[in-house]
């Protein structure tokens, strides 16, 4: 049997960079252990816009984070923005939507403390 995958949501992400206490334990042992995880570039991408937009403020390059601690990306393709069609209207934010096809598609897990994700055909760790 092989290893679950992770799919990191954004704001566990941010939440991991600051140790922020938000991170639950489950999270906080999964990101610590370093394997199975997967960041996507959706995520870079909804980091990039908030920063530009000035709603988030972070120190240094995410993507530079991401690299140093030897976690891959995942490219978004046309099978994942097609997927978001298929969706149920449970979550509006598109950047959401996407990591939920994704993860549909690729059969991985996400880590997040959103509750809407659990409404969708994934599994979550919240």
């Amino acid at each position: 049997m092989s290893r679950p995958l992770y799919l990191i949501d954004t704001h566990v992400l941010l939440w991991a960079v600051d140790d922020d206490p938000r991170l639950s334990e489950q999270q906080r042992t999964i990101m610590h252990h370093g394997e199975g995880l997967i960041i996507s570039a959706v995520s870079i991408w909804e980091i990039a816009i908030k920063r530009a937009l000035g709603k988030l403020t972070l120190a240094g390059n995410i993507v530079d984070t991401v690299r140093a601690h030897n976690i891959p990306f995942l490219a978004v393709n046309e099978l994942h923005a097609a997927r978001t069609e298929q969706l149920g209207d449970h979550h509006r934010d598109p950047f959401d939507r996407l990591l939920i096809a994704q993860a549909q598609i690729e059969n991985l897990t996400i880590l997040t403390s959103d509750a809407i994700f659990a409404r969708y055909d994934v599994v979550v760790i919240g």
